[in-house]
This record gives C-alpha cells, sequence and structure tokens, in this order.
C-alpha cells in the first residue's frame, strides 16, 4: 500500500502532484491592454525578471532597479584594481618606512566608501 502520509501532504496532493512542490499555489489572471502589456515587458526585461516576479516584487512593495550595463561592472572592476595597486604600494612603502599611513587610510577610505556607493547605488548590493 506504501508508506502513510501526514494528512497535510494529502491535502496538497489533492491539488495536483505538480502543485505539491511550488511554494505559491494560488493562481491569478488579469488582463492588460495592448500599452500595460507593452510596459510590463519592457519593465520586466529592464529589471531582469520574468513579468511575475515583476508584479510579485510590486505586490510587496519592493521596486525593482534597473540592471547594470557593463559599463558599470568596468567600473567596479577598475576601482578593484586600482584598490589592489593601492594596497601593493601601501605594502611596499611600509616595508621601506616611506609611507604617511594617516594619509594612506584617508585615501583608502574615501575609496572604500565610492565603492560601497556605486555598489547600492547600481548594483543594490549591501
Amino acid at each position: 500500500m506504501g508508506t502513510p502520509q501526514s494528512p497535510l501532504a494529502n491535502k496538497f496532493m489533492k491539488r495536483g502532484a505538480v502543485n505539491f512542490l511550488r511554494k505559491r499555489d494560488i493562481k491569478k489572471q488579469l488582463w492588460l491592454n495592448e500599452i500595460e502589456n507593452k510596459k510590463l515587458k519592457e519593465n520586466s526585461l529592464r529589471v531582469g525578471l520574468t513579468e511575475s516576479a515583476y508584479l510579485r516584487n510590486l505586490i510587496m512593495g519592493y521596486k525593482p532597479k534597473e540592471q547594470p550595463n557593463e559599463k558599470v561592472f568596468e567600473m567596479l572592476n577598475q576601482l578593484r584594481g586600482i584598490g589592489i595597486n593601492l594596497n601593493q604600494i601601501a605594502r611596499k612603502a611600509n616595508a621601506l618606512d616611506l609611507v604617511d599611513a594617516p594619509m594612506y587610510r584617508k585615501v583608502y577610505k574615501k575609496w572604500s566608501e565610492l565603492e560601497e556607493k556605486m555598489k547600492k547605488e547600481f548594483l543594490d548590493m549591501d
């Protein structure tokens, strides 16, 4: 006969085996005109989400940001490269005892703040 199942599992299995694994089991259907449909497609593509994921985000009060373009990633890589160079310079200068440590920390802090600002603005990262 098989193994016994919990009443909860039986309840979900009655809806169909496919829905048993889904997190969302309520289907909503809506009607859009051509302009609304076009706008929904454009917006969801721009933020890199499916149309349903885009709508769920809006319903939950989150306004998705546009996906960053390649230029943003290029700028972040350049910033990372600058940071690596600063680190190498600092190591060498510290080894030779020729660096003004407070000044270096100040410049490095500004660079770090700029990187964080770019991440938050362009990538919505913490």
